[in-house]
């Protein structure tokens, strides 16, 4: 007897709490942003007669991307009962998952997957590599100092309005939404979060951290959060961890906890001492190319005119445009003019975020043109580097 093919619906709360014991079977393990994000996000569930089989979420959530916020799908918590794969049925869950925030705007769409081959073919690419790093607290205690600051606990307005100025600095960084602040409480309960500031001006850095017990060396301080203006902020901050060496050996920076900048690699007493982990990436596929470049910022000192082609979905040919970025606003017009470089979805989603920090390392990742022209469609996104500081 053939089985009926699944339904796709939005899921009520009564389906979502199916959903959620499908999961807790699907990943083996509880994952309890399935119901703490569930009531911001738009949930999808496929049922066949009556069962649950597969579902996800998604946020509509706006990243930033050249100074600008951009509205973007926020892909969460998605699986598939492990008797149900195989059948594609993921492909359809992501399409349907995507079509009501494409509804509501959005042009982008980012997840974290360890699946990355899998949702590659479906065109997100990983802007960059992702690390969490470990430390001696002691380490950190001898060669960092706090240089005069003032620490408070907790937060105001004004550090949140820090936060949204620094997000702004790096490409892909949430702008957070209202709830944000509760749903990290709740997910992390001894979360703590500190504001440094120099005697009496504003707030300059923002640390978030949560002590948590590790099953071999005892107790570890893990960072969540490590948003600082400048070095001499990022300093204190560092000196005012180490000071946790008398109860914790291990300071850790979560993966999404410390932006990617060599500032720990170039003040250490003995770099061995930094051991750094790889984690599955965040990856970033461009929903509607045209509207992305319409609404992100670009560098006003950049003026381009470049054709280029794009390989569409499908991958059987290349639509043709010529990207245009002036005076700090881009524009992406059909033409039928020769593409002077071809990109891939995947390949264009790296360049939008600047992920190629150079011509090199572009052409070793497949995308196809003159080195010299390359080098100039890279300096239209090469002001600020790919970080996204938010776990989902």
């Amino acid at each position: 007897m053939t089985a009926s093919s699944p339904t796709i619906v939005e899921a009520d709360d009564a389906l979502w709490k199916k959903y959620d014991a499908l999961a807790r079977r699907a990943y083996g393990h509880p994952v309890e942003d399935i119901m703490l994000l569930g009531r911001h996000a738009d949930r999808r569930v496929a049922v066949r007669d009556g069962k649950v089989v597969a579902g996800g979420l998604g946020l509509l959530i706006s990243q930033f991307f050249g100074g600008q916020p951009v509205p973007a799908a926020s892909m969460a918590c998605g699986c598939v009962a492990p008797e149900e794969r195989g059948d594609r049925l993921a492909v359809s869950m992501i399409a349907e998952r995507l079509r009501p925030l494409q509804e509501q705007g959005a042009v982008l769409a980012t997840l974290w997957t360890a699946s990355t081959g899998y949702v590659r073919r479906l065109g997100w690419e990983a802007p960059v590599q992702v690390h969490s790093w470990t430390v001696p607290t002691d380490e950190l205690r001898r060669r960092f100092s706090e240089s005069g600051f003032e620490i408070a606990h907790g937060t105001t307005s004004q550090a949140r309005l820090l936060l949204e100025d620094l997000a702004a600095q790096w490409n892909g960084t949430w702008s957070r939404p209202n709830w944000w602040e509760g749903w990290q409480q709740r997910q992390h309960p001894d979360m703590a979060t500190y504001q440094f500031s120099r005697p009496g001006r504003e707030s300059t850095g923002v640390l978030s951290v949560a002590g948590e017990r590790h099953p071999v060396k005892g107790r570890r301080l893990v960072v969540y959060d490590f948003w600082a203006a400048d070095h001499p902020t990022a300093t204190a901050m560092l000196a005012f961890l180490g000071r946790h060496n008398s109860r914790i050996p291990t300071i850790v920076f979560e993966r999404t906890g410390l932006p990617p900048a060599p500032l720990l690699l170039h003040h250490l007493h003995r770099s061995g001492s930094l051991a750094a982990r790889s984690w599955h990436p965040w990856m970033l596929r461009v929903l509607d190319p045209r509207r992305a470049v319409q609404l992100r910022g670009w560098p006003v000192e950049v003026d381009l005119a470049l054709p280029i082609g794009i390989v569409t979905e499908d991958g059987t040919n290349a639509e043709r445009f010529v990207l245009q970025v002036s005076g700090g606003e881009g524009e992406l017009t059909p033409t039928i003019r020769e593409g002077q470089l071809t990109l891939s979805r995947g390949q264009f989603a790296v360049w939008y975020a600047g992920g190629y920090r150079s011509a090199a390392a572009a052409a070793l990742a497949g995308v196809r043109g003159d080195p010299a022209v390359l080098a100039r469609l890279l300096m239209a996104t090469a002001d600020r580097e790919p970080w996204l500081g938010d776990f989902f």
